[in-house]
């Protein structure tokens, strides 16, 4: 049941992050470099609200016992606005229907929030155990990459279903957006499942009930939390690398392999693999440990994604080969990290005192998003940079050979040096194995 929400999640990261940055450039005729600010903008707004998030389910956890009540408003309220995002016309004009998507977005961005934040605090408060969490994790993954791989290909396919754009975008909004809600909702159940488990952490002191108190709860946890830092370091690294290969696979599809619709198999070359593979990097996390595990997922993606330059010169099918090999470190990318964060929150407990996950997890949340919005952010930069002409719905037009080199360059290059960034902040990372059982020992 925890799993299913990760069908909302998958819905919610994939779609926007693959089609929202084309729907302006290429439907409604906004300039690259203002598509990219819209997108950020809206990521910005969550990085300013995801924190408040954390700290008020941690006030409701202790308040009423569940983190249920915030899941279940998000869950309802996203359907709407993210039909909303994608039913702006063109002839609307590109100032009016910037204003009108960016208005949208953020008021699905807020209500994605109100489920996410809670429901990645979590897995702390299911389980104690450190192998537990791995394989908790690892079927939200499975979850996670199945969802990817339905609204990845499902998405663009419903959009072209019809002869009339419009009409496509606007169909694929609703669909979406009532299948992420309804899987959000099913998920909010399982915050009464943690409750029942933790019910001591009913009727606990209620603190940072002003904006800057719970500002400042986040901050403090960064601060006495050496291992926290380090991962979500690592973490918002990551983010923004696989965010920027994610912005960038449309383009790729469109101007490299020369087809729009060539976007659904790249989304089955990365995803296919990832759902294959979740469960051997379980396997893997189980006997060398989660951080070693999560070492050898970010070696594989980083020689994967430098591989894609090759398509400056030589464009063509390899393509989807070294998108699949990303694609198996990519399952490892998303089930090891989230399961090593209930480690640190159980870690952080034993000395600052339980109830304060969702604190963790709204600045987690918040890394998250910075790391996907300046994702799209790089990609729009690029194509600016490079002379990318955005058009309208219809139109025709050829893109100049740098535009060409600089999408190519953005969904290999860049993510690749991130990435590979990323290891170092990695290393930093000192928990293991024993640290957390000797925890849960206390615990019992």
């Amino acid at each position: 049941m925890y799993a299913i929400g990760s069908l909302g999640t998958g819905g919610y990261a994939t779609l926007p992050g693959l089609v929202l940055t084309y729907f302006l450039t290429d439907n409604l005729g906004v300039a690259a470099l203002a598509a990219g600010l819209i997108v950020t903008a809206a990521k910005i707004w969550d990085v300013l609200i995801d924190p408040l998030i954390g700290a008020a389910s941690d006030r409701q956890l202790a308040r009423t016992g569940s983190r249920r009540g915030f899941m279940v408003t998000g869950a309802l309220a996203l359907p709407l606005f993210f039909a909303l995002t994608f039913a702006v016309p063109p002839s609307w004009g590109p100032v009016t229907g910037a204003v009108s998507v960016l208005l949208a977005f953020l008021a699905t961005a807020t209500a994605f929030s109100l489920f996410q934040v809670p429901y990645v605090a979590l897995p702390a408060e299911l389980t104690g155990n450190y192998d537990e969490r791995t394989r908790l994790l690892g079927w939200r993954v499975v979850v996670l990459t199945a969802a990817i791989l339905l609204f990845g290909a499902g998405g663009p396919a419903l959009r072209n279903a019809g002869s009339d754009p419009v009409l496509g975008y606007l169909l694929m909004g609703i669909a979406s957006g009532l299948a992420i809600g309804i899987g959000m909702l099913i998920a909010a159940r399982t915050a009464d499942i943690a409750a029942r488990r933790n019910a001591h952490t009913s009727g606990a002191p209620i603190v940072s009930s002003t904006w800057r108190d719970q500002y400042m709860s986040g901050f403090r946890a960064l601060g006495r939390s050496q291992p926290f830092r380090a991962l979500l370091g690592t973490f918002v690294l990551q983010a923004l690398a696989t965010g920027t290969m994610l912005a960038g696979a449309q383009y790729v599809a469109t101007w490299v392999l020369r087809s729009e619709d060539a976007v659904t198999l790249v989304f089955v070359a990365l995803v296919g693999p990832a759902l294959l593979t979740t469960p051997a990097w379980t396997a893997l996390a189980r006997r060398t440990g989660k951080e070693r595990a999560f070492a050898i997922a970010s070696g594989l993606f980083t020689a994967a994604a430098a591989t894609l330059v090759i398509a400056v010169w030589t464009p063509g099918a390899w393509i989807y080969a070294s998108v699949a090999v990303a694609g198996i470190a990519y399952a490892g990318l998303q089930s090891l990290p989230m399961a090593m964060l209930p480690d640190v929150i159980s870690h952080d407990e034993r000395t600052s005192g339980p109830g304060q996950a969702g604190t963790f997890t709204g600045i987690w949340t918040a890394g998250e998003t910075v790391g996907f919005a300046l994702g799209a952010t790089a990609v729009s930069l690029t194509l600016a940079t490079t002379g990318y002409i955005s058009t309208v719905a219809g139109a025709t037009v050829e893109q100049p050979a740098a535009a060409i080199t600089g999408i190519v360059l953005s969904f290999s290059i860049l993510p690749a040096a991130l990435m590979a960034a990323s290891l170092l902040t990695l290393r930093r990372y000192r928990l293991r194995r024993e640290d957390i059982d000797a925890v849960a020992s206390l615990d019992a």
